[in-house]
């Protein structure tokens, strides 16, 4: 049976009308190997202000993770907003599923748009995707915030009992829901004091469900999948740049010792600031709290530019990259 109206899809039309009224624009850009990318960008370049990249996570397109936070952070940022592979409108015919894949895929969107520095920020899954982005990108990424990204996670840790979850295959099952309960299940995991679930009605997360998680589903239970495979903390990298680790007290998805973890893997290079009274989703929890660190690390709280200069949005594209107007 067809519906008449979705609420979900509501919400995003408003996400979407909010980001153009923010001032960026929707753009697609062909890798040329199978690959698409969508990526919100400035629709004006500001020269004299650092460039800022947002990385989602798994729970829902870049627009309803970064949605609340955009416009805190448009004054002192040209920011760019990127739906990795298998959300929103991005894909690709590609095999790979790494978060190494994944980083690369967005550093060429980057590249596209003639962005030679930036920091990031990265949030869960996206937060793996933005240490490997900072690891292999060194030259070109200034500063890194990973909000609780378990990258110092091993494979063993799911056999060891370091999860609540400890079957990849439960925990894929939870993290890309097909059904209302498997919904609830992750908003119970993911909040600190979720609301009665129960409550909810079934038809509206339904509907989540079917914008959301209904396209390309195995495909992002294959990226879950990946993260963990012959992971061991002595393979990965420490990246150089100043790097903000941000963790909810009571984190049930990347336990806060992940975060602790991460910190040492990168010794005094990095300072981690947990969030008191807050899960996996502290963003949405606490975001004054959330969006006070950010300011305070990536923005020193500077005042923002005053009569922008004007821009030449007539960047060339990378030569293996090219932009199409959706």
């Amino acid at each position: 049976m067809t519906r008449c109206f979705s609420l979900t899809e509501a919400k995003n039309w408003c996400y979407r009308s909010s980001f153009n009224k923010s001032g960026l624009r929707s753009t697609i850009t062909d890798l040329q190997d199978g690959t698409i990318m969508h990526c919100w960008v400035p629709k004006t370049r500001n020269e004299s202000k650092p460039n800022l990249l947002l990385i989602h996570g798994l729970g829902a397109n870049a627009m309803w993770q970064w949605g609340k936070i955009l416009r805190q952070m448009i004054p002192y940022f040209n920011v760019f907003v990127p739906d990795l592979l298998f959300f929103g409108d991005s894909y690709t015919t590609q095999p790979e599923r790494s978060e190494s894949f994944q980083a690369q895929c967005v550093m060429r969107v980057m590249e596209a748009n003639s962005v030679r520095k930036l920091s990031l920020v990265g949030l869960s899954y996206g937060g793996f995707v933005g240490y490997s982005l900072a690891a292999q990108f060194s030259q070109a990424v200034e500063k890194v915030v990973i909000c609780c990204a378990g990258v110092c996670m091993e494979e063993k840790d799911l056999q060891e009992g370091v999860f609540r979850v400890s079957d990849l295959e439960e925990a894929a099952r939870i993290l890309v829901p097909q059904t209302p309960q498997k919904l609830r299940e992750l908003l119970g995991f993911s909040l600190f004091k979720p609301p009665p679930l129960s409550l909810v009605p079934s038809c509206l997360l339904a509907d989540f469900i079917d914008v959301m998680y209904t396209k390309y589903t195995e495909e992002k239970k294959e990226l879950i999948r990946a993260i963990p495979k012959d992971r061991k903390i002595s393979n990965i990298p420490r990246i150089s740049q100043p790097t903000l680790i941000l963790w909810g007290e009571y984190d049930q998805v990347f336990p806060l010792e992940m975060g602790h973890r991460l910190k040492r893997h990168l010794g005094d290079n990095a300072h981690i600031v947990v969030i008191k009274d807050a899960g996996h989703a502290f963003i949405l929890e606490k975001p004054k709290e959330y969006y006070r660190q950010l300011k305070s690390f990536l923005v020193h709280l500077q005042p923002p530019p005053v009569n922008p200069p004007p821009n030449n949005e007539n960047h060339k594209l990378s030569c293996n990259a090219a932009e199409v107007k959706p």
